[in-house]
């Protein structure tokens, strides 16, 4: 399936069903979700990076204009829906300060591997104890699938991007396990790296080399 769609690009990655609050400010911004809250259409958030407008992107609908201000800015809250890619820029519209796209939908399959998923979860719960930080998930762990726990993973922006175009589930899986492996690796030897600094200068109480 093909349609238009009015685009709005952000330095970011939205995953299907992510819910984002966003303050919009810019006179194309507040005209485009004026629209698209008026006839209830979606809008798309292609990501943004380099400066450059990515092809692929996230379609979000809007659920509700929380606040509306004197000078027209608004919050709003959003949920992702699909994934989105754009097969042609449509760089002006009539009496419109915001940009389009044709896009099409690729078919995003959501079904992968329940140990996968359970060693995803219990390597980013390792990770975040590492950090010292406490995220919780909106869902229980028989309902995540890789699009609910990658903004927990600690990815790059490009990691996420890539992320996004995998259409399968267990491709997506092995992408995060793949992360997740080498970041806690990095993060072992940084704390044996810190161990031994804090050793330096102590009295050490080791056993000789036998030769």
């Amino acid at each position: 399936m093909t349609n238009f769609i009015p685009l709005f690009p952000l330095a970011l990655v939205v995953f299907p069903d992510e819910e984002l609050n966003l303050h919009i400010f810019e006179p194309r911004y507040k005209q485009l979700v004026t629209d698209c809250y008026a006839s209830k259409k979606p809008f798309g958030i292609p990501s943004v990076i380099n400066n450059e407008v990515s092809e692929y992107g996230t379609l979000v609908e809007i659920i509700e204009v929380s606040t509306v201000y004197e000078n027209g800015e608004m919050d709003i809250k959003t949920r992702g829906t699909a994934v989105f890619k754009i097969l042609e820029k449509v760089e002006a519209l009539p009496e419109k300060l915001y940009r389009g796209a044709i896009v099409t939908y690729p078919d995003t399959k959501f079904i992968g591997s329940i140990p996968l998923m359970t060693k995803i979860l219990e390597n980013i719960r390792t990770l975040h104890v590492l950090l010292n930080v406490t995220k919780q998930f909106k869902k229980a762990d028989a309902e995540l699938i890789s699009f609910d726990v990658a903004h927990h993973a600690g990815m790059a922006l490009e990691d996420e991007y890539q992320l996004l175009q995998y259409e399968h589930e267990l491709h997506r899986q092995e992408y995060i396990k793949r992360h997740l492996v080498k970041v806690l690796e990095v993060m072992t030897q940084m704390d044996k790296l810190k161990d031994k600094i804090m050793l330096n200068g102590h009295f050490k109480n080791l056993e000789g080399f036998g030769f």
